[in-house]
């Protein structure tokens, strides 16, 4: 029996479950992909920015009006009873966000969502007040003198200034933009300014320190990516059968030795998330196509083809389909499937708008009189009748009943409604006593609009008889 070893062991190293974060210091690149991201950038936001500035009719073109409880787009006004709209508007992003993610990716991540479309603006304001990415790298890691603190200042006021007016044009969509420049800059209502400082802390944040943390950890969408792709999805990917073994060489070399891949490490300097292509796709990936950029340069230079980092599909990659078969298999079931139901989807939605009549009538009868007997011997009940003018013009209403013999209305038969206002008004409806039977009686309202006839609401009521 040998002797135990009484030599006390080393402990053993702690293990870390969490990253520490290391700022990424992303290169400049100039090419195709960068062109079209910076061409989303203008679009996203001067739509964005521009939008609470439009008129319409002598008021804010789009407008979530929250004091009004409408939402004015154009000329369409829609008030809280259409939510429907707004089920099938969620509906459409639903199957819009399957659709072009199961044929291109994460092509949205990439060049219009918020985070990225602000991350990029921060960083071109930050490349052009401290640098290029090696000018950045010595200036961070250098002593605070007095220049490194000026420049640090003047990019974190212009970040500000860019954030604070991102949130002023967010609450500018719920509140009219006129009303906030009136009320500026000591009028503000305290949930105006919570939420115009609320939106520009976040900007601030996201887009000048967090960035790619947000689409690595925070982002819902890169964690469930993984179940809309297939083989068949178009992604930036690398071709490690042409690239690898990597290894310098020289352009025009004769003896090659190794892949394509030079090891110049630049399509991971470029990457916002900063991540290594090389080592195939992952959930980081936003699809930008920063990495393509920098490579194809490079191959240019050593003289091989381009496309060495490419946007492909996985089963293109690995059984070299041509650009035809790619195509082929990009249009299978679940593709044509998902754009059948969006367009369906989508036709519907046009089509209810476009027949959308602009008149909404509720019909409530007054409970607190069932039933009772007028001057003239006949039974009378008593309606309120709430009349929604979705129009932005005033309409008059002529109303009439049906549904029993010689029931009418008695008073004023014609309501006058401001454009889109909701006006209520109580009328009296009287039938002979030999009309209808005792109990519950079914009649209808008709509600026209003179001089639009396209404009007419049947809407049914009970009329009680003793």
């Amino acid at each position: 029996m040998e002797p135990q070893d009484s030599t006390p062991q080393p402990a053993p190293a702690p293990v870390s479950f969490y990253e520490k974060h290391k700022k990424i210091y992303i290169r400049d690149v100039k090419g195709w992909w960068n062109t079209w991201r910076w061409v989303l950038v203008w679009f996203t936001q001067i739509l964005f920015y521009g939008a609470p500035w439009l008129e319409w009719n002598g008021r804010q073109a789009v407008l979530f009006h929250l004091v009004e409880r409408k939402f004015y787009l154009f000329g369409l006004v829609l008030w809280p009873q259409d939510v429907f709209y707004l089920a099938l508007l969620l509906i459409i992003s639903a199957y819009a966000l399957f659709l072009f993610t199961a044929i291109a990716g994460r092509l949205f991540c990439g060049y219009a969502c918020p985070q990225t479309v602000y991350s990029e603006i921060f960083m071109w304001v930050e490349n052009k007040i401290e640098g290029d990415r090696s000018t950045r790298m010595k200036l961070d890691k250098g002593p605070l003198t007095a220049r490194k603190f000026g420049l640090k200042a003047v990019k974190h006021a212009i970040w500000l200034l860019i954030s604070l007016w991102t949130g002023f044009t967010l609450v500018a969509y719920f509140t009219p933009v006129d009303e906030l420049l009136a009320a500026l800059p000591f009028d503000f209502s305290g949930w105006e300014l919570f939420w115009t400082f609320f939106y520009a802390g976040f900007c601030y944040m996201q887009a000048g320190f967090l960035r790619e943390q947000v689409c690595k950890y925070m982002c819902p969408y890169a964690r469930f990516q993984g179940v809309m792709f297939d083989p068949d999805t178009l992604v930036i990917t690398y071709d490690p059968e042409r690239g690898e073994p990597r290894g310098t060489r020289k352009k025009g070399s004769a003896a090659k030795t190794t892949g394509d891949c030079v090891d110049c490490g630049l399509c991971v300097a470029v990457c916002p998330t900063g991540i290594d292509i090389r080592k195939g796709i992952q959930y980081e990936c936003i699809g930008c196509g920063a990495c393509i950029d920098a490579c194809d340069p490079v191959m240019d230079k050593v003289g091989s083809p381009r496309g060495l980092i490419r946007y492909t599909t996985e089963n293109a990659l690995e059984k070299h389909f041509t650009p035809k078969e790619v195509v082929g298999h990009i249009l299978r079931p679940r593709v044509i499937l998902y754009t059948a139901v969006l367009v369906a989807i989508t036709l519907a939605s046009i089509w209810s708008l476009a027949t959308r009549v602009p008149l909404k009538v509720d019909v409530i009868r007054d409970r607190s009189i069932l039933a009772r007997e007028a001057d003239d011997g006949r039974i009378e009940n008593v309606y309120n009748l709430k009349l929604m003018n979705t129009t932005e013009e005033p309409k008059r209403y002529a109303l009439s009943v049906e549904g029993m013999d010689g029931i009418e209305i008695v008073g004023d038969r014609i309501v006058e409604v401001a454009s889109a206002e909701n006006h209520e008004v109580t009328i009296v409806v009287r039938v002979p006593p030999e009309s209808g039977k005792a109990g519950a009686n079914t009649i209808y309202f008709d509600i026209k609009a003179q001089n639009h006839d396209s404009i007419a609401v049947h809407e049914k009521a009970t009329f009680l008889m003793p």
